[in-house]
C-alpha cells in the first residue's frame, strides 16, 4: 500500500477559513483511502494548534512526514498556498510521484511562479 500525503492550503485565506480549509483536506484524504492509499492529512493532524508552538515546527513536521510519503497529492487550491508549493518544491526534488486532484502526473507539473 502507497502512503500519501495531501498538500494544501491551510491558513485563512483566498475566501476560506482554517475549519474549510481543514474539510477539504480530509475531503481529499477520505478520497485517497478509498483508492486505497494509506493518507496522511497534516491539516487534520495538527487541526487548531495554532500558537501552541511556532508556526516553523509544525511546517518542518509536515514537511518531514512527506520525506516518508510514496506519493504526494497537490489539492486544487495548492498554488494559493506557500507552504503547499514549499511541499511541492520538496517532493520535486526528493521525486516523489505527485497527484494533481484531478490526473496524475507523469511528470510534475510545472513549478509555481
Amino acid at each position: 500500500m502507497k502512503l500519501a500525503y495531501i498538500a494544501g492550503p491551510y491558513r485563512t485565506g483566498h475566501g476560506r477559513t482554517v475549519f474549510e480549509n481543514i474539510q477539504a483536506a480530509r475531503a481529499v484524504a477520505v478520497k485517497y483511502w478509498k483508492l486505497g492509499y494509506a493518507v496522511i492529512c497534516p491539516h487534520s493532524n495538527t487541526a487548531f494548534f495554532d500558537g501552541l508552538c511556532p508556526d516553523e515546527t509544525w511546517l518542518d513536521g509536515d514537511l518531514e512526514m512527506l520525506r516518508r510519503c510514496d506519493v504526494v497529492v497537490m489539492m486544487k487550491s495548492w498554488r494559493q498556498s506557500a507552504g503547499a508549493r514549499k511541499e511541492f518544491r520538496l517532493a520535486c526534488r526528493l521525486k516523489k510521484e505527485i497527484i494533481e486532484e484531478d490526473y496524475v502526473c507523469s511528470s510534475p507539473p510545472p513549478r509555481p511562479a
